[in-house]
């Protein structure tokens, strides 16, 4: 059974940092790329960063560059995404999943976690 699970959610003020972490199983983490999503209320899910299989290529929803920050461990079967400098309208549900193709595409995604709550208050 794969299983992916996220961790780290939670209120933080505008301006603050928070950091995501995902931890995979049943599948072999290391031969798949790892993407964050998020969906706000009301809204449709979004791309947020992926990172491929080795973690040497990382790409980011022009959204977030430059604050926010996706890396992994391979050895811990674990994806993180730090969150520098967040404001009110990034409040959402912030799902992991993997994929082996590297994609920024939603349906090109295998597997997908249950989602974690990050509210950013003003």
């Amino acid at each position: 059974q794969v299983q992916l699970v996220e961790s780290g959610g939670g209120l933080v003020q505008a301006g603050g940092s928070l950091r995501l972490s995902c931890a995979a199983s049943g599948l072999s983490f290391s031969t798949y790329a790892m993407g964050w999503f998020r969906q706000a209320p009301g809204k449709e899910r979004e791309f947020v960063a992926v990172i491929n299989w080795s973690g040497g290529s990382r790409y980011y929803a022009d959204s977030v560059k430059g604050r926010f920050t996706i890396s992994r461990d391979n050895a811990k079967n674990t994806v993180s995404l730090q969150m520098n400098s967040l404001t009110p309208e990034e409040t959402a549900v912030y799902y992991c999943a993997a994929d082996r193709s590297y994609t920024v595409r939603d349906s090109g995604y295998d597997y997908w976690g249950q989602g974690t709550q990050v509210a950013v208050s003003s």
